[in-house]
């Protein structure tokens, strides 16, 4: 069966459906499959300078427009303004990465001690994108513009949340000059989408998106024999052992939680400090959680909140915390919902999380910040490697060998030192265990879909 509703823009302040947007039709994925097979044959013959030429200019179209993109954005999930135009502008550094540093990237490899052996970096051919709203833009454009430039074809399947952003960036795509079927924007249907990974004309799939969708996707790109790439979710652990400044330790903490209201699959949700610090610590998170407001139309201050993605979103954070208080945790500050139809939460502060509480192991996808009190390295190690995520994670000391002794025992994708995560176009990102397999941006990124094939001639 077929879900609904259909891809709408829903304003997450209200509730109320601005926008609807039908399904695809079976024959429209059919047609979007053919034409993207069909642009393969004629795109990858292409000299990969002129591919970059043409991705260099979808970058500086974002850049150009990230006004108007970023309040499409603020319309379907909510996104503060001022973070939704930064979101735009870095899709520009991002395709400008690709742009200028893919040739090189992609050129043959020599194999040391054979002279005839080199390592080609070959298109693979029609690619699918399933991408979430979180990042309307910014996860689209770390999916697209490698595969772009490597010479493979796009389809695009977005979140049935986020149709205008997903027809603004398949217009950019056209005014760049990226050829008909290069990139295709598909409704897609989870049925229509699992027919499109069997088809054999499709060669990968990379999923941004929830443990079960990535479970569903996997298991039918593992069935029938496809690539695929999976970044999903994350319960970061962000370890203070120390610190000169408690009230600015806090501050940095909180600022990195509340990002996208909290809705990053990178966000620090588990917050572990020393027990010398941890009372002043937590006092400072409550102090600031405690000034916050809901942000309105035409409010962008840094002291207010927006919604969340959905009521419904909002509506299962909150029985996470409420799971949490009933056994024992306590919540310092906020846990609220707001008026009915809109999808504000008050942001919190919980502590006293145990491991028979759902706040321990599953990820908190809003503005919660559980933190946790440990009184040795050591300790902290273990609880920040006893959930099943191993997205990313921060250690934070005065003294950087102590930090990077405790950070080199993450077990995660990303692994950082006195900053809340390193962040760039040019620095991969990724997870391992549940948080999925397969890195987006940096070098890494391009070798994800392309046929790292052996070219050997005897000499």
């Amino acid at each position: 069966m077929t879900q609904t509703p259909p891809y709408q823009v829903t304003d997450p302040a209200t509730g109320e459906v601005t926008q609807t947007f039908p399904f695809a039709t079976d024959a429209e994925v059919e047609q979007a499959l053919a034409a993207s097979t069909a642009a393969f044959t004629a795109w990858k013959k292409r000299p990969v300078h002129e591919r970059a030429t043409i991705v260099k200019r979808v970058g500086e179209l974002f850049g150009e427009r990230a006004a108007d993109l970023a309040a499409l954005i603020t319309k379907e999930m909510g996104k503060r303004p001022a973070q939704a135009v930064g979101e735009a502008e870095f899709c520009n550094d991002i395709f400008g990465y690709y742009a200028d540093n893919g040739p090189a990237l992609l050129a043959d490899k020599p194999l040391p001690g054979h002279d005839g052996a080199r390592v080609e970096y070959l298109p693979i051919g029609p690619v699918l994108g399933i991408m979430p709203w979180n990042y309307p833009y910014y996860q689209v454009a770390r999916f697209a513009a490698p595969n772009l430039v490597a010479g493979n074809t796009v389809i695009l399947k977005h979140a049935e949340n986020c149709p205008t952003s997903a027809l603004a960036i398949a217009d950019i795509m056209r005014e760049a000059g990226v050829p008909d079927g290069v990139y295709v924007n598909i409704f897609a249907t989870h049925e229509q989408v699992a027919a499109m990974i069997a088809d054999p004309r499709l060669r990968g799939v990379s999923l941004t998106g929830s443990e079960r969708a990535g479970t569903a996707v996997a298991e039918t790109a593992g069935r029938n024999l496809k690539k695929v790439v999976l970044e999903l979710g994350g319960s970061d652990p962000y370890i203070i052992l120390d610190t000169d400044d408690v009230e600015e330790a806090a501050k940095t903490a909180w600022v990195t939680r509340m990002e996208n209201v909290g809705q990053a699959c990178n966000s620090n949700k588990r917050m572990i400090v020393m027990d010398d610090i941890y009372d002043d610590f937590v006092a400072a998170l409550v102090n600031r959680a405690a000034k916050t407001t809901p942000r309105h139309p035409g409010d962008d201050s840094p002291k207010s909140y927006s919604p969340m993605v959905s009521r419904k979103a909002a509506e299962n954070l909150l029985a996470q915390v409420q799971d949490a208080v009933s056994k024992g945790a306590t919540l310092h500050v906020g846990g609220t919902l707001g008026e009915e139809g809109g999808a504000y939460f008050a942001p919190a502060v919980l502590t006293g999380v145990t491991p028979d509480m759902r706040a321990y192991r599953e990820e908190l996808f809003g503005p919660v910040a559980v933190v946790y009190k440990v009184s040795s390295d050591d300790e902290a190690v273990k609880l920040a490697n006893v959930v099943d995520f191993g997205l990313g994670g921060a250690v934070w000391s005065t003294d950087e060998a102590r930090a990077t002794a405790v950070a080199e025992q993450l077990e995660v994708g990303m692994a950082n030192v006195n900053t809340p995560a390193g962040e760039g176009a040019d620095l991969p990102f990724g997870g391992t265990k549940r948080s999925g397999f397969g890195r987006e941006l940096g070098p890494l990124g391009i070798d994800e879909f392309v046929n790292k094939r052996l070219f050997y001639v005897e000499k």
